[in-house]
């Protein structure tokens, strides 16, 4: 699904709600659903956090030839040359790739609030167990664990092995592209665990007596 395709609009307000039943209103509700669910976990998000991801390491990496040469002890005129103009098109990638990520973050969250309101417009079983989406959401689950890891241990490690020899440079380097995975990967595991803990509430929550199938439903993570 091209992510210029609109999203699904929110339910109306209740004073203009004119579904003729209730079969009616569940099946908007499930379509709408099963569409922001795709839009916030599915395989065509995943594969866009995963560019992302790559365009900021790329962007960084190039970025990097010029920092390692330039905190090198002994910098190569001729090798600075060749990092400045590396770092040129690193730049060029790194910032609209920051971008293009914050924009993702800030569509996520839009998404997430449009399903929070048509999941409490009413209760159907087998639209709300598709919610959960537990292959997706092992699927983010371990791919941000993995990054987190990853990121964690470069962190320690690069500082850790350098030596004077690789300089200052070497080390900003590594310590970017621990950061990087470190905060990519917790933005996917917050995605994973929220959606997948609210999904889970509103399966188990059972409406009290005398009160609405809407109310007192979970508030998204």
């Amino acid at each position: 699904m091209s992510p210029r395709t609109p999203l699904p609009p929110p339910p109306p307000p209740a004073e203009l709600q004119s579904w003729p039943d209730r079969e009616a209103r569940l099946a908007d509700r499930a379509l709408a659903l099963d569409e922001l669910g795709r839009r916030l976990l599915g395989g065509g998000r995943l594969a866009l956090f995963l560019v992302w991801f790559l365009l900021l390491e790329l962007g960084w990496s190039l970025i990097g030839v010029l920092l390692i040469e330039i905190g090198a002890p002994l910098p190569d005129p001729m090798t600075t040359m060749l990092g400045v103009l590396a770092a040129v098109p690193g730049i060029g990638i790194l910032v609209p790739a920051v971008w293009l990520t914050v924009r993702s973050l800030r569509r996520d969250r839009t998404v997430r609030e449009r399903l929070v309101l048509w999941a409490v417009l009413d209760r159907h079983g087998p639209t709300d167990a598709r919610l959960r989406a537990p292959l997706l959401s092992v699927c983010w689950l371990l791919l941000s664990a993995a990054m987190c890891g990853t990121g964690l241990w470069l962190g320690f490690a690069v500082p850790a092995a350098a030596t004077r020899d690789d300089g200052y440079g070497l080390v900003a380097y590594g310590m970017g592209v621990a950061l990087i995975l470190w905060v990519t990967g917790l933005t996917g595991l917050a995605k994973a665990v929220g959606h997948y803990r609210f999904a889970v509430r509103l399966t188990a929550h059972r409406p009290r007596a005398g009160r609405s199938a809407s109310s007192g439903l979970p508030r998204p993570e």
